[in-house]
């Protein structure tokens, strides 16, 4: 009898173990966008205190809340309280708070390309170039979503967007679907897939602001930061920030994070790249080629002791220093936000790869499907 009582309590401690401590994806209602549509907001939690929110509109990641060494919890990431933030602000000041960027993130050269022998002609946003496909991106659109997996011990949401033939100047129907996903062991994903129905180009990401600390509780911004990518090389690039060819090796320059460093360091250093950038904007090219997922980028914050690891199948990262948010925007909770107040981290194929034939391609045809993952990597480091 005994026996039998202990095999039942064993058997409950199981089950309330199995159903206490599983991720969770919930939804509720964010606002209706200017033309009538519906905008929803989803939020993956898990048992270790670490929760993702996003929402239908340009799949924009609002919250990222992690606990610090304390088990205080913050929203690491930069961005808005409210829809109109995201709709009206964010595409006025060209910013892309936690956004899926396509069809082309990153710069496109003179605003133009060649495929197959006839030129698409693009919007230019960036001086003379084209910067993540300008005009209402993907990021400015309401996605389809729909939950995969609601609870487990991981959970999962599609987010789908047909982008017609034509669409930004950009030859093809492409088909898009994007999975989140968080795990139990603190691993937010980002899974990409595409189809085109005629040769395109393509390059996505996700275009987050990362502030380890909170940016309300950081008034240095992100400069204490320690970073290190798995990186040798770089791209060079013009005064419009457009790569020039060239790739470079990081040793002896401001751009060599291979061993661990706090951002400030080397960001004031008279160097000409880190000039035409107003700090930190350029791309790395991750060591061991590309389509394997490997560790691209390791972020510390010594003040809440806050980590994240970035691992990707991507051939490069693009680092961001938020040079460009100039203490006119109040984002969440009030907040001004201002340049280094935080690090984007995107992971991508190179930028203007259309027009440099040595890059690797972005091409898509027909008979191919476009994928690509990113893994985000929360924890604390005492």
């Amino acid at each position: 009898m005994i026996f039998k009582k202990l095999a039942y309590l064993n058997l409950f401690s199981l089950l309330f173990a199995s159903t206490s401590f599983a991720a969770t994806l919930t939804q509720q209602p964010y606002g209706t966008t200017k033309d009538g549509q519906a905008v929803q907001l989803y939020t993956m939690q898990n048992d270790r205190g670490t929760s993702v929110s996003f929402i239908s509109f340009g799949g924009v990641i609002t919250h990222i809340m992690t606990p610090d060494a304390q088990g205080k919890k913050d929203n690491i990431v930069l961005g808005f309280d409210n829809l109109h933030g995201y709709e009206v602000v964010d595409t006025e000041q060209g910013i892309h708070f936690g956004s899926l960027i396509g069809r082309y993130a990153n710069r496109i050269g003179h605003g133009s390309f060649t495929l197959d022998g006839k030129t698409y002609h693009l919007e230019k946003n960036n001086g003379p170039n084209t910067l993540h496909s300008a005009g209402l991106g993907y990021d400015k659109r309401v996605w389809q979503v729909q939950p995969l997996i609601s609870k487990g011990k991981e959970v999962k949401a599609s987010l789908k967007l047909t982008s017609p033939d034509g669409d930004q100047g950009f030859p093809g129907k492409l088909d898009v679907e994007v999975i989140y996903s968080l795990s139990d062991d603190n691993a937010f994903t980002i899974e990409y897939k595409a189809k085109t129905d005629k040769p395109t180009v393509i390059n996505l990401t996700n275009h987050s602001y990362f502030n380890l600390s909170g940016a309300q509780n950081s008034p240095y911004g992100v400069m204490n930061h320690i970073v290190q990518l798995n990186a040798d090389r770089i791209l060079q690039t013009d005064k419009n920030s457009l790569p020039t060819g060239e790739i470079k090796s990081v040793a002896g320059t401001p751009f060599d994070f291979r061993q661990p460093k706090a951002i400030v360091k080397d960001i004031r250093q008279n160097n000409q790249q880190l000039a035409f950038g107003y700090g930190y904007d350029q791309t790395w090219i991750i060591n061991s080629g590309q389509d394997k997922l490997q560790r691209a980028a390791f972020v510390f914050d010594p003040q809440s002791k806050r980590t994240l690891e970035i691992l990707t199948t991507e051939p490069s990262i693009q680092m961001y220093t938020a040079n460009h948010l100039l203490g006119q925007i109040a984002g969440a909770n009030g907040v001004l936000y201002r340049q280094g107040d935080a690090v984007a981290l995107e992971t991508q194929h190179y930028p203007d790869s259309p027009n440099q034939a040595h890059f690797p391609s972005t091409r898509l045809d027909p008979h191919q499907s476009f994928q690509s993952k990113t893994v985000f990597k929360f924890g604390v480091q005492n």
